[in-house]
């Protein structure tokens, strides 16, 4: 729908709807025929959503050490990273999924140590863990303190989100908060936050357009996904969605 239909959302999906149902009638090889043209046409006239002013996804390549390289030092990179991206403007970076492992105390207070006299926002991955689990989450983060922005909806299930454990009184999964926070607000802005699996989930986008968010924000981690296609499948997925619904995109993975 986001290729065939860009920019029409809801209306779009109706029609898409239509015509696959329209391709097994007696006129199923018309619309055959019509659907290269629609393509041509979105081609032709549909536009790239362009990023939210003053935001930047940055990409990291630190495979499967992000989030476990709890050191100083990574931390330190990472802030470097931040201030690249930034550079004197007031600006929201996007950090990837897990980028800064175990969220605490005491990494809120350096980061806001780090973030003092700039106007720089940082949304990054994270664990929040307690006593029976964890959640996969965003932070933002300013030189004001931090705060967990958004908890995951939909974790992997199995490797991560464990629906059982509630029975067997097992603990270690992560949590999945299936329906809360579709849309959350950073900077000013109304977002439609998404994890990693979110993406290729069908109701976690559908729910927050409900919302009508400013951007989509999208964060990943694929390190263990080298020599696949996952993360393309993902960036293809986020920029149909992205102009299905006329909704700028922010993306940031790690491999």
């Amino acid at each position: 729908a986001g290729i065939l239909f860009p920019g029409w959302g809801w209306w779009r999906l109706l029609a898409l709807t239509a015509v696959l149902i329209g391709l097994v009638t007696r006129i199923g090889p018309a619309i055959a025929i019509a659907l290269p043209g629609l393509w041509l046409w979105s081609a032709v006239s549909g536009t790239n959503q362009i990023l939210p002013e003053g935001w930047r996804g940055v990409d990291l390549e630190m495979g499967a050490s992000l989030g476990r390289d709890q050191s100083l030092q990574r931390q330190r990179d990472l802030v470097t990273d931040v201030r690249q991206a930034a550079g004197t403007r007031e600006t929201v970076v996007v950090l990837p999924e897990s980028t800064l492992g175990f969220w605490t105390p005491t990494l809120e207070r350096f980061w806001r140590n780090e973030l003092q006299g700039t106007h720089v926002t940082v949304v990054a991955g994270a664990a929040v863990v307690d006593a029976v689990g964890y959640d996969n989450v965003m932070v933002a983060i300013d030189a004001h303190g931090g705060r967990v922005l958004y908890r995951e909806r939909m974790p992997v299930p199995v490797s991560m989100w464990r629906p059982w454990e509630r029975w067997t009184r097992e603990t270690g999964g992560a949590r999945a908060n299936l329906f809360a926070n579709p849309v959350v607000e950073v900077a000013g802005r109304k977002i439609a936050p998404l994890i990693c699996y979110e993406q290729l989930v069908l109701w976690p986008i559908l729910q927050s357009m409900l919302y009508r968010p400013d951007a989509i924000v999208l964060i990943g981690n694929g390190w263990w996904t080298t020599g696949g296609n996952i993360i393309a499948i993902q960036r293809a997925s986020a920029k149909a969605w992205s102009a299905l619904f006329g909704v700028p995109l922010v993306i940031s993975f790690n491999t």
